[in-house]
């Protein structure tokens, strides 16, 4: 697994995302996680359900166990 630097935002084939506004005509509301699964062109991803641009969606950020630190 690679655990990139908080400051790299690029998304990837299979990242966890977030929805950052809302969808009513589709039942979707902020915040609400899905899975990139597939990218169609630069920025334009399907995730899990439907297609989203990269300006609608949030990477969802996770820390490696090794990096952690220990009190």
């Amino acid at each position: 697994m690679l655990c990139a630097s908080p400051k790299e935002k690029l998304m990837r084939l299979f990242d966890t995302v977030a929805l950052v506004e809302d969808v009513p005509a589709l039942k979707l509301y902020s915040g609400q996680v899905g899975t990139i699964v597939e990218e169609y062109e630069p920025n334009v991803f399907e995730i899990e359900f439907s297609v989203w641009k990269a300006s609608q969606l949030t990477l969802l950020q996770y820390q490696c166990l090794s990096e952690r630190k220990t009190a």
